[in-house]
């Protein structure tokens, strides 16, 4: 379809804005919206070796001090954050490439 596009004599940002971007953005939605509950899991690790106080810090000194709704909590925000993630790379799927979306349509 790109050298459809070159031979129909299409503009270069128009076949890398129309024709290629639509498909290359799927897979870096995926990794991004998947990648937000690894940055909370990075602040643990960065926050407990740095001594800088944070999430990380309070959840790692609450699973020493056996402190469960603290643990519970975070525990809760991190899976807040992964559904949020995911809704928002559904959301963006939708957004970049039209052709996606959900519905009660027969298949």
């Amino acid at each position: 379809y790109i050298v459809t596009a070159i031979s129909k004599g299409a503009s270069k940002n128009r076949i890398l804005f129309n024709h290629i971007m639509k498909n290359a953005l799927l897979p870096m939605i995926t990794i991004l919206g998947m990648s937000l509950p690894s940055l909370v899991s990075g602040a643990f690790i960065t926050e407990t070796i740095f001594g800088w106080p944070g999430m990380g810090r309070l959840g790692i000194n609450s699973i020493k001090a056996l402190d469960y709704p603290v643990i519970m909590a975070m525990t809760l925000v991190t899976s807040i954050m992964v559904v949020i993630g995911n809704l928002i790379a559904d959301v963006s799927y939708v957004i970049v490439d039209p052709r996606i979306r959900g519905g009660d349509e027969n298949v």
